[in-house]
């Protein structure tokens, strides 16, 4: 019964290729996933942020390769594998078989997880995948920062799929400020991070220049300054980044996370295109 309930989704998704089919995989996979961690005490203890957040609840059309959280507080004692059984048991109703692999070093701030399954793909009539070759599994990675930044803001939503239940998020100026975070200060230019900031201008969002703040202050090329900035300050800088990439290769290097349909915008991609949508910022 559970795995007709993901093959009527699949097929909601109307997909036109292999890499489609196996995205829309992953993508009922994490909705899955984070509706198990639903029904534990996770959500009051920890946020949901990042791409797939904004997938699921706001509507990016993009897609995304794993579930990020980030705690409420800082908890060193934090334990992610008593949430991982839970993934496990919930999943295994839907016809996955979900096997995880842990990093050697659970002790760091951000705790790490890979979890894997094989079984749905080969359980489902699929349309493309395995016609040619052997499906690849469907792999989700799962990360929850236990040191987070102060000063983000939250939100409840709610899924109906595959059941419902509840999820606690950063609000959208903390995610956003998030966002920024990555754009100033990953040491190489991501293409999904970019898509995102796209996103965020045309909703005319607002950065919670608080949060970022605290992530300036705890990573990156500002740690430790105790730097206060403020809208001026993150046009400014937004404003340098974005003189400085090369935006074919940024193109290119999200055009595996864009939808068939959407890739011909990929070629206006340009320092001029972002430098417009500064002025978007709320």
């Amino acid at each position: 019964m559970s795995i007709q309930v993901i093959g009527e989704k699949l097929r909601a998704y109307a997909c036109r290729s292999q890499r489609e089919e196996h995205q829309a995989l992953r993508e009922i996979t994490q909705e899955v996933m984070l509706a198990a961690l639903g029904r534990t005490d996770f959500f009051s203890r920890a946020l949901f942020h990042g791409g797939t957040c904004l997938r699921i609840f706001h509507g990016l059309n993009r897609f995304s390769e794993g579930l990020d959280f980030m705690l409420n507080r800082p908890d060193p004692a934090f334990q992610l594998d008593p949430y991982l059984e839970t993934i496990r048991s919930e999943c295994l109703a839907y016809g996955y078989r979900v096997e995880s692999a842990r990093p050697q070093s659970p002790a760091k701030t951000v705790h790490k997880a890979m979890l894997k399954d094989s079984a749905l793909i080969r359980n489902l009539r699929l349309r493309y995948l395995g016609r040619d070759s052997r499906p690849a599994a469907i792999k989700i990675k799962i990360e929850v920062d236990t040191r987070p930044p102060a000063g983000s803001g939250h939100e409840i939503r709610y899924l109906d799929f595959p059941f419902v239940s509840m999820a606690a998020l950063q609000d959208l100026p903390g995610l956003f400020a998030g966002k920024v975070h990555s754009l100033l200060c990953r040491p190489y230019a991501k293409g999904r991070d970019w898509y995102d900031f796209l996103w965020y201008t045309a909703q005319r969002a607002t950065i919670k220049t608080s949060f970022l703040s605290a992530a300036l202050d705890q990573q990156g090329p500002w740690k430790g300054k105790g730097l206060q900035v403020d809208r001026e300050w993150c046009l400014r800088e937004l404003a340098y980044k974005i003189t400085q990439l090369d935006w074919p290769a940024v193109a290119e290097d999200v055009r595996p996370f864009v939808r068939e349909h959407e890739q011909p915008s990929l070629k206006l991609w340009s320092r001029d295109l972002f430098l417009k949508q500064l002025e978007k910022i709320g």
